[in-house]
């Protein structure tokens, strides 16, 4: 039996926003309710969400990211020296672009505090089973802009901005404990890109080069990672890109999965296993026989379609010849919403999938 994260069932974060949710921000935006109201809207939905999870049979609950309109962009813009821009870039998803949002670090990174700080403590008012919050991992406040999105006047030297970004995440994992996070997460599109020669393509082509960014990120996690009390869980979420059902890179874990899994210091590790675009499972022979958990992500978030529940079985016995069964669980490829907007399923379909998970890994390891 497991009483620590992550657990055999598990959720990667993000819901889909309920209609009332999407009105209220709408009407904040246009200055029709004010921050209290739209407050009192957002708590109401996160605890009906935290309740309808629970009741599902989850043992540990996010708040749905429902304060955020990213994934990302809502926590890397509260760091200091770091701002959100908006109206110059947007991402280019498969025949999709988003709102023209991005980020640039004009100053120092360094952390001083943060909203998300009090929405963990909402969340573990509420919830009465595991609450688990998720953050963008550092890797993705350099990968995100490159070297483009970094002052040299503030940086000439990148390594300087490694270090403060990963001096910077050691002191928000710090907040979140003391906050009384014990399950917190880091969302990670990076290691992904780093498997699609596409995108390794388009990193060069802005200035960067790929070839040496995992060990740096290694380091960098390791360090964010370094002051982590023993009662603390940190995962990461290793993202190929989710917005309205659409993504961006493709390509097997294979050229990072040994620095990836056997060279930093997490406790677990989401990976993406919906469809060939990740490739096989052979990747999870570098886990480390121990206490490190992967969960494997073969139910899909970006439609509504319910996956056979002998299908999901028998890919978990392909993925056992690679990993021990006992150290691996099962959860969504990835959140249901990763942007504000959501992807293209209805929400009772986003809580059967959830519910197939608690239900297979039942069936498999007994326990959820």
């Amino acid at each position: 039996m497991t009483s620590r994260p992550p657990f055999r069932a598990d959720m990667v974060g993000s819901l889909l926003r309920p209609a009332e949710l999407k009105e209220a921000r709408a009407a904040f935006a246009a200055d029709t309710i004010d921050a209290a109201e739209l407050r009192e809207i957002e708590d109401r939905c996160i605890r009906e969400a935290v309740r309808k999870a629970e009741d599902i049979g989850l043992k540990a609950v996010t708040d749905g990211e429902f304060r955020r309109s990213w994934w990302h962009f809502d926590f890397l813009a509260g760091l200091e020296g770091v701002e959100l821009v908006v109206g110059e870039k947007s991402i280019q998803f498969q025949g999709v672009q988003t709102r023209s949002e991005s980020i640039a670090i004009p100053g120092k990174v360094g952390f001083g505090g943060h909203p998300m700080l009090d929405h963990f403590r909402f969340l573990q008012e509420v919830a009465t089973v595991t609450p688990k919050i998720t953050i963008p991992s550092p890797s993705v406040l350099h990968f995100r802009g490159g070297r483009g999105a970094i002052s040299r006047e503030v940086y000439p030297d990148l390594e300087a901005f490694f270090d403060d970004t990963a001096e910077a995440y050691r002191k928000a994992v710090r907040a979140f404990y003391d906050a009384g996070c014990r399950y917190l997460q880091f969302d990670d599109t990076v290691w992904a890109y780093l498997c699609s020669e596409k995108e390794r393509e388009a990193t060069r082509q802005r200035g960067d080069d790929p070839d040496p960014l995992p060990e740096k990120y290694a380091v960098m996690i390791n360090r964010a990672l370094s002051d982590k009390p023993e009662d603390m869980v940190v995962t990461t979420h290793i993202c190929r890109g989710n917005f309205r059902s659409t993504w961006i890179s493709e390509g097997g874990y294979e050229p990072v999965a040994e620095i990836l899994l056997g060279g930093t210091a997490y406790d677990g590790y989401f990976l993406e296993y919906d469809t060939e675009r990740a490739g096989g499972f052979e990747p999870l022979r570098f886990l480390p026989k121990g206490p490190k958990r992967v969960v494997i992500g073969l139910v899909t978030s970006k439609f509504g379609e319910l996956e056979a529940k002998d299908d999901v079985k028998r890919r978990i016995d392909e993925a056992a010849k690679y990993v021990d069964l006992d150290q691996m669980c099962l959860s969504p490829q990835c959140g249901f919403a990763s942007t504000e907007e959501g992807n293209l399923l209805e929400p009772g379909e986003q809580w059967k999938k959830l519910a197939l998970i608690v239900e297979i890994a039942t069936e498999i390891w007994g326990e959820v």
